[in-house]
C-alpha cells in the first residue's frame, strides 16, 4: 500500500472515531440535562382542601369563662370525614387545636360572658399536620350561647329569669316565715308583709353580688370551623396504612348542662 494510500485510510477512522465520540458526547449530555430537570422538580401536590370548607368537629375538653385565660389550650376532633372528590382527605377522628384569645367574665350586674377562640392546626391519623388560622362557622345548636361569626366569639346566656325565681324564691320563703313570726305575734299579714320584703331584699342582694352565666362550649359538644386557605396534600401524605386505630371520644356533658353561678341565700 502506497505513503498516501495509507494516510487517507488513517484520516478516514479517525474521522469516524471523531463522530461517535460527539455522538456519545451528545448522548449523555441529553441523559444528563434530564436527569437534572427531573431531580429539580419540585414534588407536586395533587389533593387540595378549598378555602370556605366546614368542618364538623367534637369538643375534647371544656373551655369556659369561668376558668380559661388567654393562650389557654383547645383540643378537638374531626366529628366527619372530609372528602375531595371521592377521596377521603381528613379522616373522622382527625385532631385539632385551638388557641382561647380573648376571655370576658360576666357582670355582677350586667354583661355577658365572652370566648374568642382560633384553630391553630390539624393532624391527619399518620402524623400529617397543617397550620390553621381559622374561625368558628358555628357551634352545638343545643346550647344556650351565642356565635358571633366576623370575630369567632362565643357569648353566654343571660339569666333574667334566673334573677327573677331568685327574687320570687327568696320572697315566697320569707313570706312562709314572717306569717309564722306574725301569727306568733297576733298579726299574721303584718308578719307576711314583713317577711315578704325582707326575702325580696335578700334576693335582690343574691342577684347583685353574684355573676350571670359563664360562655363555655362543653365537652363533646360540635362546633364547625370554616378552612381560611387552601390544605394542599400529596398522595403520600394521604397514605393511612400505618395509622394508629382511632380511640372512641369519650362522651361528654350536655352543652345544656351548667353548674349554677348563683349565690343561695338562707334566711334565718
Amino acid at each position: 500500500m502506497s505513503r498516501h494510500l495509507r494516510i487517507f485510510v488513517l484520516a478516514g477512522v479517525m474521522s469516524v472515531a471523531a463522530f461517535a465520540q460527539t455522538a456519545a458526547d451528545s448522548q449523555n449530555s441529553a441523559a444528563s440535562q434530564t436527569l437534572r430537570q427531573r431531580s429539580d422538580a419540585p414534588a407536586t401536590d395533587n389533593v387540595q382542601i378549598a378555602p370556605g370548607t366546614h368542618i364538623l368537629l367534637d369538643m375534647i375538653n371544656t373551655v369556659s369563662t369561668k376558668q380559661a385565660n388567654v393562650g389557654d389550650r383547645m383540643y378537638l376532633e374531626t366529628a366527619f370525614p372530609v372528602l375531595s372528590g371521592n377521596r377521603i382527605v381528613i379522616p373522622q377522628g382527625s385532631w385539632v387545636t385551638g388557641t382561647i384569645t380573648q376571655v370576658k367574665r360576666p357582670g355582677r350586674i350586667k354583661g355577658h360572658g365572652e370566648l374568642q377562640v382560633s384553630f391553630d392546626s390539624i393532624t391527619l391519623p399518620n402524623g400529617v399536620t397543617r397550620n390553621l388560622h381559622s374561625d368558628l362557622g358555628a357551634i352545638d345548636p343545643r346550647s344556650d350561647e351565642k356565635l358571633n361569626r366576623e370575630r369567632s366569639k362565643v357569648t353566654g346566656p343571660g339569666n333574667k329569669k334566673g334573677d327573677t325565681e331568685t327574687v320570687a324564691g327568696t320572697a315566697t320563703t320569707g313570706t312562709i316565715i314572717g306569717s309564722g313570726i306574725g301569727a306568733a305575734a297576733g298579726s299574721v299579714a303584718r308578719g307576711a308583709g314583713i317577711g315578704a320584703g325582707a326575702g325580696a331584699a335578700t334576693g335582690l342582694l343574691g342577684v347583685l353580688l353574684s355573676r350571670g352565666p359563664d360562655a363555655m362550649l362543653t365537652k363533646g359538644s360540635t362546633v364547625e370551623m370554616v378552612v381560611d386557605r387552601p390544605l394542599s396534600f400529596s398522595d403520600a401524605d394521604l397514605n393511612f396504612s400505618g395509622a394508629p386505630a382511632r380511640a372512641t371520644l369519650s362522651g361528654g356533658a350536655s352543652p345544656t348542662e351548667r353548674q349554677p353561678n348563683r349565690w343561695t341565700p338562707r334566711l334565718p
